[in-house]
């Protein structure tokens, strides 16, 4: 097929289901390609010389060569291909930003619409699986050294993964009592369905994982202990569970008023939350759309953002925000609270505040400015905090790590090595920041490899290959 003739196929976009149907339950909403359809995509890609799409993609997959491989209908040989980079492209495909990373860099996307790259690896890990294909590599023997693992997130899994893949005795410790970290209890069933992580864990357990729930390291168990114990070297992966406050007045103590990554929390383990009919939703990224969706379908009625930005602006995706808006949650912009009202400690109301734009501020988004005299009131059932997440200092009582300023654990940005602590390595949201999946999962496969020299007693860098890393995270 000439290039003209593949630039000539628009972007195939996959089915989806209804959104009368979707809100009264958490179905996957997105369907996957079929295989003419995936094939039909695959024949989009002008397999550039130089790829962009591979710079775009944290964990650097060979974007390209799974393409060629699976227009060419070698489906197995273009997961495994996928498999060369990414530890779980079932859970990246699904749930990565890929506007902002691969497909963001794609050169169709200059002049039209991108390739759907996360749609064709997704369909390559579903015919694997409706095909009954083997997806699990061979376990290495055991090497006689012990690993511990502090969350079981992607970054921890990751972990888990490539070393349990060389032999060491991999342990995580799970402070929740169910496995998969934000995967599980911060990304909705409709977006990530839990038998795509029951797969993961499987897979880990297949080469002699072992999970231990309900264990805070911190609490239940110190570093200091875990290092008695017999554990040559420590990855953390604890991730950013802790929701960031507004900082108004009456957010503390109000009922009425939960946060973010709380909220999702605990509906998404299980709890039959009831939060009442109207409820306000306050920030502009995935995780307020979240939970603006999972309202919706716990039985809210009225459920809005508030978002003091324009959506232009808004960091969700434009495709979770098509589907909020599908499904009748409206955007209140340009708007932010500004006071909480209560009568008897239970909140009734919000006193927000009308915003313009102003200059451009370090996000290279225009700087939201508060309308003088433009104070309004939004009567409320329930007010949700969704604007940010940081790290929970549990996992270093005990043990003197190194953190920024911001909260972050301090690591040398080329091994994930703790500055403070040599055989403590760390990665994912709590080096990060909250961050993407994809992000994590490339700082698992990076500590891996130091942990794994750490233990050997190679050099930490010799013969590494850094052109690829990811050092200005």
């Amino acid at each position: 097929m000439k290039p003209k003739e593949r630039l000539a196929i628009p972007r195939q976009h996959p089915k989806e289901l209804s959104p009368e149907e979707r809100i009264h339950n958490f179905k996957e909403v997105t369907f996957g390609f079929d295989e003419e359809t995936a094939i039909l995509e695959a024949n989009r890609c002008l397999q550039c010389k130089k790829p962009a799409c591979i710079a775009g993609c944290p964990i650097h997959n060979d974007i390209p060569a799974f393409i060629a491989l699976l227009r060419e209908r070698k489906f197995e040989e273009a997961y495994w291909k996928v498999r060369e980079t990414s530890t779980m492209p079932s859970v990246c495909s699904r749930v990565c930003p890929h506007e902002f990373q691969c497909e963001g860099s794609c050169v169709r996307g200059k002049k039209g619409e991108s390739v759907a790259i996360g749609m064709l690896e997704r369909y390559l890990t579903d015919w694997m699986v409706a095909n009954g294909k083997n997806m699990y590599r061979e376990c290495a023997q055991a090497n006689g050294k012990k690993v511990a693992i502090v969350g079981s997130g992607p970054a921890g899994m990751t972990v888990a993964h490539i070393l349990s893949h060389q032999g060491y005795q991999c342990t995580i410790f799970e402070s929740l009592p169910i496995f998969g970290g934000m995967l599980s209890v911060g990304i909705p069933h409709y977006r990530l369905p839990r038998d795509i992580i029951g797969a993961e864990l499987y897979a880990l357990k297949h080469c002699g994982v072992e999970i231990v729930y309900g264990t805070t390291i911190g609490e239940d168990k110190t570093l200091a202990q875990l290092r008695q114990e017999g554990f040559a070297s420590v990855f953390l992966g604890v991730g950013a569970h802790e929701s960031r406050k507004l900082g108004i007045e009456g957010e503390d103590g109000t009922e009425g008023v939960l946060h973010g990554v709380d909220y999702l929390r605990r509906v998404l383990s299980g709890e039959d939350l009831d939060i009442g009919n109207r409820v306000v939703v306050v920030g502009g990224g995935n995780v307020a759309i979240d939970v603006a969706r999972v309202a919706l379908r716990r039985g809210s009625k009225d459920v809005f953002l508030l978002y003091r930005r324009t959506k232009e602006e808004m960091p969700a995706s434009k495709m979770e925000i098509h589907h909020l808006e599908e499904e009748g949650v409206r955007i209140e912009m340009l708007a932010a609270p500004v006071r909480i009202l209560q009568e008897n400690g239970k909140l009734t109301a919000i006193e927000c505040v009308r915003m313009e734009l102003g200059e451009p501020d370090a996000s290279g988004r225009r700087r939201p400015v508060a309308k003088e005299g433009s104070n309004f009131i939004i009567e409320a059932d329930a007010i949700i905090p969704a604007i940010s997440q940081k790290v929970r200092h549990n996992a270093d009582k005990g043990v003197e790590l190194a953190s920024e300023s911001w909260g972050t654990y301090r690591v040398d940005p080329k091994t994930l090595q703790s500055t403070s602590v040599e055989w403590i390595f760390a990665g994912g949201d709590d080096v990060l920041g909250p961050q993407t999946v994809a992000k994590a999962v490339y700082q698992g496969k990076v500590a891996a490899e130091s942990m794994h020299r750490y233990m050997q007693g190679i050099d930490m860098l010799e013969g590494r290959d850094l052109t690829c890393y990811m050092v200005d995270w």
